[in-house]
């Protein structure tokens, strides 16, 4: 007969237990209350058992997301509206502002040249046109620099061309005073004040200018880049919302919680607020770096070879044919004006300026261009009249201080395409400002509306489930 075995009482056996098993359940103090797991987790896992708990976790999850939606849509909106305010504010003009610091020294250097060869005639309007160009870029130098970071290495390039002006300045006037003196030195000056010109002073401005393009296309690119992290959140919180929806569909055969429909609209809205801000913004950022930022540089490279073209041909006279230097540089910017490179087929760049000028700009640059063909034509002729021996026939046919007889000079042929070029300019600077002006508004606009859309959502989202919540009460 099997021997009973005792439960209870001294001498009583308990079972063991088997190795590695753990006991379902502890007891604390000889008390008998039960121990269950601790830790955020494990209050997690036991929330999730209860449909109470599942639904303040869904609440939880679903505020999170549409309120960082929110919060990071409308930074990186802000963050575009601020490269946009930028671009129209700061880099659009300083980009402008080095592009005509470049022109206005070439065409002082130009101005310069014809005033040495009309010497003692030289009329007054020559003389304030060389003095204002050198005023211009001197005062764009000093409110570039106002603008520029001190630690950018563009303040050497501004630094340096605040120093060489007035040492270019000086040359040319020594130049003057020789010539009037009649002394042949003054050439010798004129000719070496355009060599600084040329190798130390336009290359600083051509490379600050350059430098400056480079800025204004990285804000253009900031500001027309697409918010992608603030569509993924989006695309989650609305799915988050449709999830929690079709769940408590399934559950409760309620077809609508009026929350989270209001919550998924606003999300929604949102998300289509910011799609046609930015792509608004896109939108007339590149009209306007089209229609307005392009042609504008591809001008700007036309204007500054024209007024080479004429240095060239005023120094070709004040070296009275001693040098092929000049005749030289003359039919190599020509040709750049009209071929991509020497040799080679393709427009250049008054050419490429002509191709890309929006429709505001198209009339004045097509008279530029004929106004450049004549000047070329009356460049030819007077070239043919030095050629015969008969320099001061020639040079009277390319600058002269007799009224009468300056229309039909080349002087004035370029005079009428550079005058053609430079409205041209004005109305393309136009047209960028028209299509980027407002664009910061917009975008400041929709960030402050996907905030609140956004906070709006997570409101909505855990009213109506608090009110699912309820039900359980």
């Amino acid at each position: 007969m099997a021997t009973p075995v005792r439960t209870e009482g001294p001498g009583a056996h308990t079972p063991e237990r088997p190795a590695g098993t753990v006991p379902a359940q502890r007891r604390a103090g000889g008390t008998g209350a039960v121990v269950l797991p601790s830790g955020p987790l494990a209050r997690l896992g036991r929330a999730t058992r209860t449909a109470p708990g599942r639904l303040r976790l869904a609440g939880a999850l679903l505020a999170v997301l549409t309120l960082a939606f929110g919060a990071l849509t409308a930074v990186q909106v802000n963050s575009r509206a601020a490269a946009a305010q930028r671009v129209v504010d700061n880099s659009q003009p300083l980009s402008q502002a080095a592009a005509d610091i470049n022109r206005s020294l070439a065409d002082a250097d130009a101005t310069a040249a014809t005033g040495f060869l009309l010497a003692g005639a030289e009329p007054r309007a020559v003389r304030d046109r060389y003095e204002q160009d050198l005023r211009t870029a001197s005062q764009l130098i000093a409110e570039s620099a106002s603008r520029t970071p001190a630690s950018s290495q563009l303040r050497e390039l501004l630094s340096k061309l605040n120093q060489q002006v007035p040492v270019y300045a000086g040359l040319v006037e020594t130049a003057r005073a020789n010539n009037r003196q009649g002394y042949p030195l003054g050439g010798a000056y004129q000719r070496y004040a355009s060599e600084q010109m040329r190798t130390v002073l336009l290359p600083a401005a051509a490379q600050f200018s350059a430098a400056e393009n480079a800025l204004l296309a990285e804000d253009m690119k900031a500001a027309r880049a697409t918010p992608w992290a603030g569509y993924a959140l989006g695309l989650l919180a609305l799915a988050g919302l449709v999830w929690v929806q079709l769940t408590l569909f399934r559950r409760t055969n309620r077809v609508f919680n009026i929350g989270l429909v209001a919550a998924t609209a606003a999300v929604l809205a949102a998300v289509l607020w910011l799609t046609v801000a930015a792509n608004g913004a896109a939108t007339a950022l590149a009209r306007g770096d089209r229609e307005g930022g392009v042609p504008l540089r591809a001008l700007n490279s036309a204007r500054v070879d024209v007024l080479t073209a004429r240095l060239a041909e005023n120094l070709h006279y004040v070296a009275r044919g001693s040098s092929g230097v000049y005749a030289d540089l003359w039919s190599k910017t020509t040709e750049h004006l009209v071929t991509s490179d020497p040799g080679r087929a393709g427009p250049g760049t008054l050419l490429q300026a002509q191709s890309l000028a929006p429709r505001a700009a198209e009339g004045p640059i097509a008279q530029a261009v004929a106004d450049y063909q004549q000047w070329r034509e009356r460049h030819t002729a007077a070239s043919k009249l030095e050629n015969d021996g008969d320099y001061q026939a020639a040079l009277d046919a390319t600058v002269t201080a007799r009224e009468a007889d300056a229309p039909k000079t080349a002087e004035a042929a370029f005079a009428a395409a550079d005058r053609q070029l430079a409205d041209a300019a004005v109305l393309e600077e136009g047209e960028f400002r028209d299509a980027a002006l407002g664009v910061d508004e917009d975008l400041r606009t929709a960030a402050a509306a996907i905030a609140v859309l956004g906070l709006l959502a997570a409101a909505a989202a855990l009213r109506g489930l608090g009110r699912r919540l309820a039900e359980y009460r």
